[in-house]
């Protein structure tokens, strides 16, 4: 089970998932030909409390899932980024580094349904993850809805994936004289998602302070900005950024993401620091 923060708030984290979010933080989608050591990669999942044995299982799925390519140089393994992982990167980067910075007024609202054949169960699989990470919510078996237009995303999601044969798409409004604000608080945990806006203004507010992120050693800062964009990477699949007048802001989103956006890059250059030197063998 990966490390909890020094105050305990830090929830559990599947090492596949932290590998994601170290190598977008510290190599990014557009060094496509860059290696990281694999060695290295499991020191630094040891920071987060894995074992060498669990790092470099989670590695090997990573293989198989597409997601990195092994690669030997004499006696040294590396990993590098797959095309796959370089667009899911880049998705990401652009739902995270904008989420909560635009007011949501009136949008167009996206609806997808999907009748996905049995025997394409991770294509299914990875198109829910997807469409959750896109502000999509669940109504009822394969049928989602989300506050924005999503149809470049959705039709580029289901040509990568081939399952647009098994998939509709429709662009519109809510209908006047429903009550849509109680649909939407069904089909997301609106009440969760505020109070996890709060934990994690509780849990990093404290590094806005410039002299406490100066005594942070370059592994302190390269651990907490790990958890920094680990953890904020979640409300991507939490928030749909509903507009105002169906459901409120949530009371900590503007906090949250003030928060992000300041000391993801105060920490780049300790945290890099600290990355290049584990990483390099």
């Amino acid at each position: 089970m990966a490390a909890s923060a020094p105050d305990g708030t830090w929830s559990a984290a599947r090492p596949q998932d932290l590998v994601m979010s170290v190598l977008g933080a510290h190599v990014g989608p557009d060094h496509r030909g860059r290696g990281v050591w694999s060695g290295g990669l499991v020191t630094l999942l040891a920071e987060f409390g894995f074992s060498a044995a669990a790092a470099r299982v989670a590695l090997a799925r990573m293989v198989r899932r597409d997601l990195l390519t092994r690669v030997r140089e004499g006696r040294l393994v590396h990993y590098t980024l797959t095309p796959r992982t370089r667009t899911v990167l880049r998705e990401g980067d652009r739902r995270i580094f904008s989420l909560g910075r635009a007011p949501r007024r009136d949008p167009q609202w996206t609806v997808l349904w999907h009748a996905i054949p049995e025997d394409r169960r991770l294509a299914r699989s990875r198109l829910v993850t997807r469409l959750r990470f896109l502000g999509f919510g669940q109504v009822q078996d394969g049928t989602w809805i989300a506050p924005h237009d999503r149809e470049r995303e959705v039709r580029a999601l289901l040509a990568e994936l081939d399952v647009a044969a098994h998939a509709g798409l429709l662009l519109g409004r809510p209908g006047a004289g429903t009550d849509f604000a109680a649909f939407a608080a069904r089909v997301w945990d609106l009440e969760g998602l505020a109070a996890r806006y709060g934990r994690f203004v509780a849990e990093f507010d404290r590094y806005t302070d410039p002299a406490t992120r100066e005594s942070l050693t370059d592994r302190e800062a390269f651990v907490l900005r790990t958890r920094l964009v680990h953890d904020f990477r979640r409300f991507a699949f939490l928030d749909p950024e509903l507009p105002g007048h169906i459901a409120p802001v949530p009371a900590d989103r503007a906090a949250a993401v003030r928060l992000f956006h300041e000391l993801y890059p105060a920490l780049a250059v300790a945290a890099q620091r600290h990355f290049d030197e584990v990483t390099s063998p």
